[in-house]
């Protein structure tokens, strides 16, 4: 019975409190503003073309094929979910918030880069994922949540279909997290 006594609270507080988390952005967006959003943009489009530029360098024609169908699939997913919620952007501009295609199609590169070549190429490639997705929030595009959904589906799809390049020789490195920092770990075959 607590239980149902803490939500009812909760939810009469939300409805009296207006959500400033929702409120509308409208001062118009900065010259520095202007620019980190064109840059996040662009470094949205180079990640999955230097992934895919990575995988005719290392004659790796499955990850190409793997890139494309995880790229097609996360920008699809992201298009038809920006279709079915109807969410407005913080600027108000229109009801297209959730998820961010920008997001995810950077995303889309660096999971792929990760699964498929390592920590080595997706650690780099990640962070600057992470700035796409910090250059939509400042530009007043998209809300936290929204990349990080889109960086969810690309990661997801990532896990689903990209399978690890076998090196030339046979030598694999991961990195976990352990409680005090991280585990890096190199195995070799033969």
């Amino acid at each position: 019975m607590n239980f149902f006594r803490a939500t009812v609270l909760l939810a009469a507080l939300a409805a009296t409190t207006p959500a400033l988390a929702f409120t509308p952005y409208t001062t118009p967006l900065t010259s520095s503003e202007k620019s980190i959003e064109s840059i996040g943009t662009g470094i949205a489009i180079a990640l999955p073309v230097v992934a895919g530029g990575i995988t005719l360098l290392k004659h790796d024609r499955v990850g190409s094929a793997q890139l494309l169908v995880e790229s097609v699939l996360t920008v699809g997913t992201v298009y038809a979910l920006k279709q079915i919620v109807k969410e407005r952007r913080p600027n108000n501009r229109d009801y297209k918030s959730f998820p961010s295609e920008t997001t995810a199609l950077a995303a889309s590169g660096s999971s792929f880069l990760w699964g498929r070549y390592g920590w080595q190429y997706g650690l780099p490639a990640t962070a600057l994922t992470q700035f796409v997705s910090y250059s939509r929030i400042q530009a007043h595009q998209h809300r936290w949540y929204d990349t990080l959904a889109s960086s969810a589906i690309a990661a997801g799809y990532s896990y689903v279909l990209t399978t690890p390049f076998k090196r030339k020789y046979d030598i694999d490195t991961t990195m976990e997290a352990a409680p005090d920092g991280a585990l890096v770990r190199m195995s070799y075959q033969w």
